[in-house]
């Protein structure tokens, strides 16, 4: 992939080669957690650069340092899998030493169950995010934002293992908000961006 990703270049670069390792025997291969993501940098200015150039924290958990070509973060931890990715956002919200921005992916929700078409599996991702949120809220703060959002959807049930077109959700929570409102339908992920 390394190699596939240094040919990938120049007008019509590929923009993002995905290394996903398998273990086991031909015919019964699994996925292992070793995923790597060889991107090229991002075209201008992002959030990320945005914030860490006002001098802010940007913080990448699991494959946010990838996506992002390892650019616009002051600290990362490619941790494996939703559990370890929750793990990694708990311990750095233990900290109290850093304001800005944690982006946190949880691959394993799209990659194992969606893309797989493992109906089960997504629903068991989603309730085991739900069962830890309410100790992630224990610990923000005050004056923090919590935006839980897919980037694209990736029905499980869709007959064939590709993204899917369906509205991803937004949910928002904090800075004081005491009662739910309706976002309604957003035009753009620019508004996540600019929040």
């Amino acid at each position: 992939c390394r190699v596939a990703r240094s040919l990938l270049t120049g007008k019509n670069a590929v923009g993002r080669v995905i290394a996903r390792p398998f273990a086991r025997e031909p015919g019964h291969f699994v996925r292992t957690a070793n995923r790597r993501d060889f991107s090229v940098n991002p075209v201008g200015e992002t959030m990320l650069d945005v914030l860490k150039n006002a001098g802010f924290d940007v913080l990448g958990v699991g494959k946010i340092e990838d996506i992002f070509n390892h650019r616009g973060l002051t600290q990362s931890n490619h941790a494996a899998g939703n559990e370890a990715c929750m793990d990694a956002a708990m311990e750095f919200l233990k900290k109290d030493y850093w304001k800005g921005l944690m982006f946190v992916n949880l691959v394993d929700t799209d990659m194992l169950y969606g893309h797989r078409n493992d109906v089960a599996g997504f629903a068991g991702a989603l309730e085991a995010f739900d069962k830890r949120l309410p100790a992630l809220l224990r610990l923000l703060g005050e004056d923090t934002l919590l935006i839980i959002t897919a980037a694209h959807g990736c029905d499980p049930a869709f007959p064939t293992t590709d993204h899917t077109r369906e509205y991803v959700p937004l949910l928002v929570w904090g800075l004081g908000i005491d009662e739910g409102v309706n976002l309604g339908v957003r035009e753009s992920f620019a508004d996540v961006a600019a929040t």
